[in-house]
């Protein structure tokens, strides 16, 4: 299992390889063979995370926990039912895939219900005793290219924040980044080619692993696959 694994990691990365020589002879140079073979065995360079650089603080730090919160307006939550509580599900997951501590939705979604006059983030922070509640303020969601019902393109534009909880139960918002979203990147799909649930799925993990790309590690150069 280990060893398929491994042959599994380093014949992706062969071909990542391949691409990077193949860029390299259509721009009219020659990539040296020492950063070549350290693109093959490490992987490809890594992004550091813009609430890590902005902050000098980080999600995966000892002893912390993150509640994730996603508000969208009402015109958008009419065309896709609760779309606000889907998206959070998916950044939890996102975020807890890369060893964030992180309320489950399930919890989150809980207090939410039971306290529908709420209205600012430092509320659920507090209720539960969490370090940061990153706040998700969708602005625009939509799984349709723009003028063309036959055409499959998620696009969304949303404010991401980032709350600092105190003991007292007081919060600091310390961090804000604009998200502008759409995929695929280059042209949108024909409808037929796959269903909507699909799509709609296909969608928001991409949209997720944005936002959470924000307080993770990410890969540079990974979006090459997303265009089409």
């Amino acid at each position: 299992m280990f060893a398929s694994i491994v042959r599994h990691r380093l014949f992706s990365r062969g071909i990542r390889l391949c691409a990077l020589l193949f860029a390299a002879s259509l721009a009219g140079g020659c990539m040296p063979y020492f950063i070549a073979a350290a693109y093959l065995i490490g992987g490809p360079p890594m992004v550091e995370p813009e609430f890590d650089k902005q902050t000098n603080k980080s999600m995966t730090a000892k002893d912390t926990t993150v509640a994730v919160v996603c508000f969208a307006p009402d015109d958008v939550r009419y065309q896709f039912d609760n779309i606000n509580h889907d998206i959070a599900k998916y950044v939890t997951h996102q975020l807890h895939a890369k060893q964030v501590k992180v309320f489950t939705p399930e919890v989150v979604r809980d207090w939410l219900d039971k306290h529908d006059d709420w209205d600012k983030p430092e509320e659920i922070g507090a209720a539960l005793n969490a370090t940061y509640v990153i706040f998700i303020d969708l602005h625009k969601f939509t799984l349709w290219a723009e003028h063309s019902p036959n055409l499959r393109q998620g696009r969304s534009e949303c404010l991401v924040s980032v709350v600092e909880m105190s003991p007292d139960g007081t919060g600091e918002r310390i961090f804000s980044k604009e998200i502008i979203s759409k995929y695929p990147l280059a042209v949108p799909r024909p409808a037929s080619e796959t269903t909507y649930d699909t799509f709609r799925r296909q969608y928001l993990s991409r949209f997720s692993d944005e936002i959470g790309r924000l307080f993770y590690e990410y890969e540079n150069g990974r979006d090459i696959g997303d265009a089409t």
